[in-house]
């Protein structure tokens, strides 16, 4: 792609989610919305393969969707209240609506159907735009909903959760587990967001760091299936040996990262009351890390298959920048530590 089309792609996505960020009134931000979905979609079609414009028509036709629900709600909410802020939807029906509409622009099951089929169309760097910098604009506006719609997005969460574990199980394509691997922490954040925001956000922050670095670890050995990390070891054994302690991570086994935010909110929901929420959440999570596991298990306990004349794969000099890899890979191995700080942090 031309880099300078690529330049004013890239920055109108960071345009569109400021936009959704700084604006109160619904108009505004479901223009920062559209913006975003216009800038990703040449980003998600450059390669014309079959399989990635078939993967953009249907992340196009999802987004269109849901935000016309979006503009149909709050024109609707409008109508009945007089009201465009964003901070004064009272009405239950547009703001059920456009829970539903972001839950979909998210992927949140049960309107995650997209995700996984979009995600596998597409190379790993859009994979991870689309599953980590899209996320946020939709997310700034549901944080600005929860005591709309309490019982909803507990009924959204718990759903994502096990929807995300169970879908993952019987998975082979990397970009597909990533995916389920998405759905099940979109429902942690969820299932928290009306007690603790400030809890959500330490999740997704966390969530962007673990998932950036299992993505730039695929695509630094150049695999998308788990039949080929078993070449990994051969290609790249530092990236090969601390991959695991990345997907565990993304699992939430302790001390690595990941534990930390499914901690908390395991906290935060028993302080609540929520004991049977919180034990299903924490159960759904043993699902996550079954195919996590899966994955370790292909890429450092597995040898590929050579006959006595083949050749293991030449381990050539990596040509890829390493520097954002190496940065998110230490920081979900090593933030836990730093938990106490972000304890001390959230009340504020």
């Amino acid at each position: 792609m031309n880099p300078y089309i690529l330049s004013i792609l890239l920055i109108s996505l960071g345009l569109g989610t400021t936009i959704t960020f700084a604006s109160s009134h619904w108009l505004l931000a479901w223009m920062g919305l559209e913006i975003n979905t216009l800038a990703i979609i040449p980003l998600m079609a450059q390669h014309h393969h079959p399989r990635a414009v078939e993967a953009t028509t249907k992340y196009f036709l999802t987004q269109a969707t849901a935000a016309a629900m979006i503009l149909f709600a709050s024109t609707t909410n409008a109508w009945i209240t007089g009201e465009w802020n964003i901070l004064q939807l009272s009405h239950p029906l547009p703001a059920t609506a456009i829970t539903i509409a972001l839950a979909l622009k998210i992927g949140l099951a049960p309107a995650h159907f997209w995700l996984p089929e979009v995600l596998q169309g597409l190379d790993l760097t859009t994979g991870l735009i689309l599953s980590t910098w899209q996320k946020l604009a939709p997310f700034a506006l549901i944080t600005q909903l929860t005591s709309t719609t309490p019982a909803l997005l507990i009924l959204l969460g718990l759903t994502s959760t096990m929807v995300g574990g169970w879908g993952g199980l019987n998975q082979t394509q990397l970009r597909k587990i990533l995916a389920y691997s998405s759905i099940a922490h979109l429902g942690w954040m969820i299932l928290i967001l009306q007690f603790n925001p400030s809890l959500t956000v330490l999740a997704l922050f966390t969530y962007i760091i673990m998932t950036s670095a299992a993505f730039l670890t695929f695509k630094s050995s150049d695999s998308t299936n788990i039949n080929t990390l078993a070449t990994t070891w051969a290609k790249a054994p530092p990236i090969t040996s601390l991959a695991p302690f990345i997907l565990l991570s993304l699992g939430g086994l302790p001390p690595l990262t990941g534990f930390m935010p499914k901690w908390l909110i395991l906290q935060e929901l028993t302080k609540q009351d929520l004991p049977l929420t919180a034990t299903i959440a924490a159960l759904t999570a043993l699902l996550s890390l079954f195919f996590y596991l899966r994955i370790c298990y292909a890429m450092t306990l597995t040898v590929s298959p050579n006959t006595l004349t083949g050749l293991s794969p030449w381990r050539h000099s990596p040509t890829t920048p390493t520097l954002l890899l190496s940065v998110s890979t230490t920081a979900a191995l090593l933030l836990l530590p730093l938990t106490p700080t972000a304890l001390a942090l959230l009340p504020l």
